[in-house]
């Protein structure tokens, strides 16, 4: 058996070398980000005795399981994947600040912490700090706003037409409740929808976006039967007024929402087979398109780049912490792109 040869006293430091001159994304992501910014947050979830233990070793720093979170947002990986990428990956230990000598965190911590800070509700309020440091650089161009949605998929349930109807009812199958293990198996939180004849199961991402820097300004989760325009109100506010809020047509009819928050209404306009649009009304479709088009680009890079458009989580509130880490890597990602360095200091 050919023996493998361990790496010598100066052979880690030549491959960080060489990674970075390969140009490791990782690098930018560290340098770029401030992420003492969410340490107050941090600290909020675990302050609650329930979630301190003294038995045991040490917990691992919570900055260092925040950045393994976004790690699995950005590439798309189960906990499982992430242990071994970690384990494996040079340019992960780099970016986490672990020596090869290092305990790596294994799948169940990951997903402890996770959860902790899916039931301490704290992943929105992660989302917005960052979004805090982004208007504290005064980075928001706040030329105008974009709603949409996009289908988020999870694995399909193979239930009966008796049990999505009860499901609906926000009742719960008798059958499993006498089989607790294919209960906690079943999501009956998402829903089934159709779009362009296609069927969808899961969940949807309503974002608004700030057309000028194409970051992600606010989001709401719901299940995929929801349409579109009715987490409008939701998403608007105050802070919006005097700017253009663009939309597709799903959104005509919200002009009360719109004109509550004193926006310039620029949702394309509907025809039907009874009123067809004119011809100055498909040129004004067309202006509102050039802009509003920018929010596809969002989800094209979630979709292609981050693989966050299906998850396999189990209910509404991991859903909704699925999304919303997808939601918050997106916008550290955006930052590099534009180049733009988060110097924020944390709050007290």
């Amino acid at each position: 058996m050919k023996n493998i040869n361990p790496l010598g006293l100066f052979d880690e430091h030549f491959l960080l070398e060489r990674l970075t001159k390969l140009k490791d994304p990782l690098v930018k992501l560290e340098s770029y980000i401030n992420w003492n910014i969410f340490t107050p947050v941090l600290d909020v979830a675990f302050s609650k005795p329930s979630n301190k233990s003294r038995m045991g070793r040490p917990p691992f720093d919570r900055t260092m399981m925040f950045k393994i979170l976004i790690l699995q947002s950005l590439y798309s990986l189960s906990d499982d994947q992430m242990e071994y990428q970690i384990t494996d990956r040079l340019s992960f230990r780099r970016f986490l600040g672990l020596k090869s000598s290092d305990k790596v965190p294994d799948s169940k911590t990951i997903w402890k912490f996770r959860e902790t800070l899916i039931q301490e509700g704290v992943i929105e309020a992660l989302f917005h700090r960052f979004n805090e440091a982004l208007d504290e650089q005064q980075l928001f161009a706040n030329t105008g706003k974009i709603v949409d949605a996009s289908f988020v998929e999870v694995p399909r349930q193979r239930n009966s037409r008796d049990e999505n109807q009860q499901i609906k009812k926000g009742e719960t199958p008798e059958a499993w409740k006498q089989k607790p293990n294919k209960l906690r198996q079943k999501d009956r939180d998402a829903r089934w929808t159709k779009k362009n004849q296609m069927n969808f199961y899961g969940y949807k991402n309503h974002i608004k976006a700030d057309g000028g820097t194409k970051f992600i300004a606010d989001y709401m989760v719901t299940d995929a039967s929801v349409h579109d325009s009715q987490e409008l109100e939701t998403l608007l506010d105050k802070a919006d007024e005097g700017e253009c809020l663009y939309a597709d047509a799903a959104y005509v009819g919200q002009e009360e929402a719109i004109d509550a928050c004193r926006m310039t209404n620029m949702v394309h306009e509907k025809g039907n087979r009874y009123h067809k649009l004119i011809k100055n009304q498909k040129i004004d479709n067309r202006f509102k398109s050039r802009y509003r088009a920018r929010v596809e680009h969002i989800f094209g890079f979630m979709t292609n780049t981050m693989n966050a458009m299906y998850i396999r989580t189990i209910g509404y509130a991991r859903a909704t912490g699925k999304i919303g880490l997808a939601n918050l890597t997106y916008n550290m990602m955006r930052c590099i792109q534009l180049n733009r360095v988060i110097h924020g200091a944390a709050l007290g």
